[in-house]
């Protein structure tokens, strides 16, 4: 393996697409779209873009921006991804108010309940948490540190998220496993209490999202193209609805194996009764009903949003309002497909989210492909030679001595 074949590689993951994503205020207020490095957000209430402000004193994001999220409450937001740079924003009004700066590209994000911390996960594996204590004081935050509090063995984290109740966060990895930590009162010591494991993934295909819905319960979506329905307490698989199965979206390679579409994001409503699932080859989403009485999860419909060079990346829901967000479209539960001036904040939030650019056919089609094999790339676990994994150990920066 010699070193030109090395900076190809590099060079090829330099330019990988990142999936577009979305992220929906509680209360519906505001809806924010990452695309690239560039973060667009629209103000539902006041029918306008909203102009991001940054007071931290940090670069702006320069790389794909990986991860989105809002605050249980709505007052904080957090971007962050391959730059190794997390943002946190206040929303009222729009600023960034502290930047951190991570070791690793970051993978995923969460802020607790209570907004006193925000965590992420970097590709390393290892989740940090930041402490916000005097944001309510001061609206730009100082001299805040980033502490690493519990850590996935050497594998990339792919989603995080908290309880409802804060008593637990959750994390995801892409050796298909999902740990339930117990997040304790004093995280900065460290989350070294594990109260279960969500195991009996397909063993060669990683976890893509997850949800925790009401009651303790959480809903997974994976690459072996099944949803599964768990008891985060005890750790137990209670049902799995194999989706492409039933989308008639299995293939085969040409052999005797089928090819599993993967499920690449998942949503449910606030109450947990229903669950839109994304999957790679499906134009359009799937909306599952789970019965958290009786535990199950069953199909409900298939619902195709657009053409079929259409896949979704990202789903989004407030808490407050019966709207599912896709990246680029809004579709009601019913389902309805909304018409662009049917949109909360209509052609303008659509100019301002996805561009107003009009795209020729084929330049669509061949853009879709694009992400179609981003999400592919961001779902398969890498795998190396013993050469190549020997000269990629000797340019690792996380074991050189800092001055």
């Amino acid at each position: 393996m010699d070193e030109t074949t090395m900076e190809e590689g590099d060079h090829s993951r330099d330019t990988e697409v990142a999936p577009a994503l979305v992220a929906v205020h509680p209360t519906q207020r505001s809806v924010a779209v990452a695309v690239g490095s560039d973060l667009r957000v629209f103000d539902l209430q006041g029918g306008c873009s909203v102009s991001l402000v940054d007071d931290s004193g940090g670069r702006p994001h320069n790389d794909s921006i990986r991860a989105i999220c809002y605050g249980a409450k709505g007052k904080l937001f957090v971007s962050a991804g391959d730059d190794k740079l997390v943002k946190i924003w206040n929303t009222d009004p729009w600023s960034c108010i502290y930047t951190v700066s991570s070791e690793k590209r970051v993978s995923a994000v969460a802020i607790s309940n209570d907004a006193l911390f925000v965590c992420f996960a970097d590709k390393f594996g290892v989740v940090w948490a930041v402490d916000l204590d005097g944001f309510h004081e001061n609206q730009v935050l100082v001299n805040k540190k980033a502490v690493p509090i519990l850590a996935h063995y050497c594998s990339i984290i792919t989603s995080l998220e908290f309880s409802p109740d804060g008593q637990f966060i959750v994390s995801a990895d892409r050796d298909f496993k999902i740990r339930v930590t117990m997040f304790p009162k004093k995280p900065l010591d460290g989350a070294h209490e594990i109260q279960s494991f969500c195991l009996g993934l397909y063993p060669a295909l990683p976890l893509s999202a997850f949800q925790i819905i009401p009651q303790g319960f959480l809903v997974s979506g994976s690459g072996d193209s099944t949803v599964r329905l768990w008891d985060i307490t005890s750790g137990s698989l209670l049902d799995t609805c194999e989706v492409g199965a039933e989308a008639g979206l299995l293939q085969s390679n040409g052999g005797e194996e089928e090819c599993y579409p993967a499920v690449t994001d998942l949503c449910a409503t606030p109450d947990g009764s229903l669950v839109a699932v994304a999957i790679q080859s499906l134009s359009g989403i799937m909306l599952l009903s789970c019965n958290l009485s009786a535990k199950t999860l069953s199909i409900v419909k298939v619902v195709t949003i657009m053409e079929e060079a259409f896949i979704p990346t990202s789903l989004g829901i407030s808490s407050a309002a019966e709207l599912l967000w896709i990246v680029t479209d809004s579709v009601g539960y019913d389902p309805i497909v909304l018409e662009d001036n049917e949109v909360p904040g209509g052609v303008q939030l659509l100019e301002k989210l996805q561009g107003s650019v009009s795209i020729q056919k084929e330049v669509f089609l061949a853009a879709a492909e694009t992400v179609k094999s981003a999400m592919r790339s961001l779902l398969i676990k890498k795998q190396y030679s013993v050469e190549k994994r020997e000269f990629r150990k000797k340019g690792r920066n996380d074991r050189k001595i800092k001055q």
